[in-house]
């Protein structure tokens, strides 16, 4: 049976000899129960030496594959990369970085081989070492989209996870251009056994999610999974075309019928008015905007990505 190890790697180039190693040491002990491995390598796009080291890699290991980026394309694009040229009857996708432990994949093995699930995916169950303010907006974001999207999230799952095949057949088919992986492996589907574990640093470097980068992130898996955005824009526009026209109702009944006039000109609350109606209006274009954008990237039907180089191309 054999092991795919999908490895995204952007500028990890102090990470890897200590995430090989760790490789290494699973792969012997699972050679005794007849599992051979391969570890694919995808680099998206590094700037420092992680292609050289990439490469050291495999000119001593067989074992080791590797897609090497034109430009950097993103995590999810090198995940799904991966995912293409993986050959493994099972695959699992870790980050470089050692935070998905390599320790935990004899345990997901036995559970898949043991017919208890078809994904096998790690939980965190603390956030301890990762800035409070990020915690706080990363749990704010599971509760949104979970209440939003009809597929449920976990909070704290990480993209580390080991696969059947016919799980890593199924996310192929979903070929869309801007992608949000761990909505995509909650919509597919199958049985999912989930391994909870403390939060692990990382083993060195530093890491490339800045809170901005985070934010798109966020802002792209709701606008694919779910159109509530749109639903609540619409509500809001209805609420406000109501007040407006109680607010008309009233002066209607205050001018006409009783004869009561404001001499006093209104203009402070009158512009505050027109900002916020403003402002709502700008609100719903700007979330129609973010989904038509959406529609524009995949009619033109670029490529996930592009590969410069790659040692296996069969």
């Amino acid at each position: 049976m054999l092991v795919s190890l999908i490895v995204p790697c952007y500028n990890e180039e102090e990470s890897l000899p200590h995430l090989y190693s760790a490789l290494c040491e699973v792969r012997e002990a699972e050679s005794s129960a007849g599992r051979t491995f391969e570890f694919l390598f995808i680099n998206d796009g590094s700037t420092d030496k992680t292609s050289e080291i990439i490469k050291e890699l495999a000119a001593s290991d067989p074992c080791v594959k590797y897609v090497i980026f034109s430009r950097n394309f993103g995590k999810e694009a090198a995940m799904y990369a991966g995912l293409e040229k993986a050959k493994g009857d099972y695959v699992a996708i870790m980050d470089a970085d050692m935070q998905d432990p390599p320790s935990l994949i004899p345990e997901m093995i036995k559970s898949l081989e043991n017919d208890e699930c078809d994904i096998v995916a790690a939980r965190r169950v603390t956030r301890e070492g990762e800035p409070k303010i990020r915690s706080f907006f990363a749990r704010c974001f599971y509760r949104i989209i979970n209440k939003m999207c009809d597929v449920e999230i976990a909070d704290g799952a990480r993209d580390f996870r080991l696969m059947k095949r016919i799980v890593v057949d199924a996310i192929l088919k979903v070929t869309e251009r801007q992608r949000f992986s761990k909505g995509i492996f909650a919509w597919v589907g199958f049985r999912t056994k989930w391994i909870e574990h403390v939060n692990t640093p990382r083993v060195a470097g530093e890491t490339k999610w800045s809170f901005w980068k985070l934010f798109r992130y966020a802002v792209d898996g709701i606008v694919a999974f779910t159109i509530a955005p749109l639903r609540l824009a619409s509500i809001a526009g209805f609420i406000c075309a109501a007040a407006g026209f109680i607010y008309m109702l009233y002066y209607f009944i205050m001018a006409i019928i009783l004869q009561i006039y404001n001499e006093v000109p209104g203009y402070p609350s009158l512009l505050c008015f027109i900002l916020f109606i403003g402002g709502l209006v700008l609100m719903a274009l700007g979330l129609i905007g973010e989904y038509v954008g959406r529609i524009y990237v995949e009619t033109k039907a670029r490529p996930i990505y592009i590969a410069a180089e790659e040692n296996d191309k069969e």
